[in-house]
């Protein structure tokens, strides 16, 4: 694993900072110390807050600084979106909502992240700490490089298709994506109002529940007792999973089961194909009427995102459609099996085909996380396993929605037996 890879435990900074022994000015001297000592190697940032007001950081998380991606407003800051078009943006007037959230949740934005442009698969400059020479992922590829490299021990992204797991499991952190519409995207340049959802980067899956509990002022969920009660999802029909996450995905059903899990075959493999290939269709066709100033510019875009404009606009209503039923018919149906006399706690299965692709030029296959993108359900990308080179490799566990918390609770179960 490379030096740059040094995550920083949000469970140890929270309680440090509880307990007296950080203030939050020196969590932000440590920011700041690792920012510049890995920031020329790494490129994860685009805009630094040079004064952040730890003063305010009144909240649970106390003074945890944090990273947010650049197509989410920060009061004070430019929100670029990774694109020359926006290139002379003015500092935004006001924070996100979401950004408000973590705020008052106690965490401290210290600058904006590295996104793709407008958050699709043009690659910004950003590394990735666990594998120099392969891709970070994206679109969210500032965030998790950040987290992986302990600049900050939080970060929050957005997702579409793949862009907050796909970078966790890339760089061997862990990610959640929040139910669609858990909290509002105002204030966020989206690409997709159906498929866009708020995304968040800590260490682990542990530090992940101390995030979301203080974000959402409900307590953490109580850890696993029991268990769990899990689906097991091959993606076989997709014929995308590589051959070392296949043979990692094996050896942790074993471990699993043998430390008590009832761990049975996803029954809806088909079923999950066919919202894979309705997920490109719907989202095409929504960032061509979401982003039509930027198609009415397209010769100035990249070719990925010029090509997906033109097709969105060249996409039916009646197609669009079509992509939509099938989606709504396959939520209702996975939705029972969080919810009947036999219910499950999760879906589990690769987060990503395998370890990060070598090269930077581009971000990496989304295929994996199309169809739960599509459902609109909350994952946890658990990081621990890895290939045989030693590069990370991401699982992802997909619960109920708005079951975040209990989600949470199983993600941290099953990254302790990854140990």
């Amino acid at each position: 694993m490379s030096g740059l890879y040094a995550p920083w435990s949000l469970r140890e900074l929270v309680r440090d900072l509880a307990t007296g022994v950080m203030s939050p000015a020196a969590a932000l001297d440590q920011a700041r110390s690792r920012i510049a000592e890995t920031e020329p190697e790494l490129a994860a940032w685009v805009e630094r807050n040079p004064s952040p007001d730890v003063r305010a950081a009144l909240g649970v998380l106390g003074g945890v600084p944090l990273g947010v991606k650049d197509i989410i407003d920060v009061a004070g800051l430019p929100t670029r979106c990774g694109s020359a078009l926006r290139a002379d943006a003015p500092a935004a007037r006001t924070d996100a909502p979401i950004v408000r959230a973590w705020r008052t949740a106690g965490a401290i934005p210290v600058g904006k992240t590295v996104t793709t442009e407008f958050a699709f698969f043009a690659p910004g400059p950003t590394r990735n700490p666990a594998a120099p020479g392969h891709t970070p992922g994206g679109s969210s590829s500032g965030s998790a490089a950040a987290v992986a490299s302990g600049q900050v021990p939080l970060a929050i992204g957005s997702q579409t298709a793949g862009s907050v797991t796909r970078p966790a499991a890339y760089c061997g952190v862990a990610s959640l994506v929040m139910t669609h519409g858990r909290f509002p995207t105002d204030g966020v340049v989206g690409l997709s109002p159906s498929l866009d959802s708020h995304g968040v980067y800590a260490a682990g899956a542990g530090d992940l529940a101390v995030a979301w509990a203080a974000l959402t002022g409900d307590g953490p969920a109580a850890p696993y007792a029991r268990p769990p009660r899990v689906l097991w999802w091959t993606a076989a029909p997709l014929r995308a999973v590589e051959d070392g996450m296949g043979q990692a995905l094996g050896m942790l059903r074993q471990r699993l089961t043998a430390a008590g899990a009832v761990v049975d075959d996803f029954p809806e493999e088909r079923l999950i194909a066919d919202v894979t290939s309705a997920h490109p269709v719907v989202m095409a066709y929504e960032a061509a009427r979401e982003r039509a100033g930027e198609l009415a510019l397209a010769d100035r875009l990249s070719e990925p995102l010029a090509r997906l404009l033109r097709t969105g606009a060249a996409t039916s209503d009646a197609d669009c459609l079509a992509a939509r039923r099938t989606v709504s018919e396959a939520r209702a149906r996975v939705g029972a099996l969080f919810t009947s006399v036999t219910s499950y706690d999760a879906v589990v299965g690769p987060a990503a085909p395998g370890a990060a692709p070598a090269g930077t030029e581009a971000t990496g296959d989304p295929l994996l996380s199309r169809a739960w993108q599509a459902l609109g359900l909350p994952v946890v990308t658990i990081p621990g396993l890895r290939d045989g080179a030693g590069l990370p490799l991401g699982l992802q566990a997909i619960g109920p929605a708005r079951g975040e918390g209990e989600l949470l609770a199983l993600s941290a179960w099953i990254e302790e037996r990854l140990g």
